[in-house]
């Protein structure tokens, strides 16, 4: 992920318990806004393509060709999930489904 502004909670409990990192992380998002911070964002072409999918692109025009089609967020999104696991099995099971 490149950026991202959330936190999530299971309970009611949970945000009664982190109420001091609340505040803290409130009043710095308020300064990033109010700064005019930007984050700069890489282009989908920027992102690299695990092995594994190239060799099923490459192998599979039809794929490559819808592959291409997704909106460039789609792609993006599908990168980023092919590519988190660490181990090659976990890519490739990932490509395949």
């Amino acid at each position: 992920m490149q950026a991202a502004r959330q936190v999530r909670f299971t309970s009611v409990g949970e945000v009664m318990e982190r109420e001091a990192f609340l505040n803290a992380y409130i009043y710095e998002a308020i300064k990033v806004e109010r700064g005019g911070l930007k984050v700069d964002f890489k282009k989908t072409a920027e992102h690299t393509i695990p092995e594994e999918f190239q060799t099923k692109l490459d192998r599979a025009p039809a794929l490559k060709t819808a592959f291409e089609a997704l909106t460039p967020g789609r792609q993006r999104a599908y990168l980023l999930h092919f590519s988190a696991p660490r181990q090659s099995k976990t890519r490739e099971s990932r490509i395949e489904k």
